[in-house]
C-alpha cells in the first residue's frame, strides 16, 4: 500500500510542477509585455535586468529569450530593423 500511495504522490507532484511551469510563462510573458508597454522600446540587456523585479521566482535566460520569441511571433513585440537587440511594443 505505501508504494502505490508513494507513486500517487509523485505522479501528483510531477502535474503540479507542470501546471506551475505551465502558469509562470504566462507571468514572464506579461511581465514582458508591462516592460514594453510602459518605455515602448528597450534593449535587451535592460529587459533582462528589469524582469526578476517583476516576477516573483527565479527564471533561466533561455525560458526568458524562448518567451520573447513567443510574443514575436505573436504580434506583441518586434526586433528593432537596425539593431535586433532592440524590442519595440507593438500596441
Amino acid at each position: 500500500i505505501g508504494q502505490i500511495l508513494l507513486k500517487e504522490v509523485e505522479k501528483e507532484s510531477k502535474e503540479v510542477e507542470g501546471h506551475v511551469q505551465f502558469d509562470r510563462m504566462y507571468q514572464v510573458d506579461a511581465a514582458i509585455v508591462r516592460i514594453l508597454k510602459a518605455r515602448k522600446q528597450t534593449d535587451h540587456p535592460t529587459l533582462m535586468s528589469e524582469l526578476p523585479g517583476q516576477l516573483k521566482f527565479n527564471s533561466m535566460a533561455t525560458e526568458i529569450k524562448e518567451r520573447i520569441e513567443t510574443l514575436i511571433e505573436r504580434d506583441y513585440l518586434k526586433r528593432d530593423e537596425t539593431d535586433p537587440s532592440i524590442y519595440h511594443y507593438l500596441s
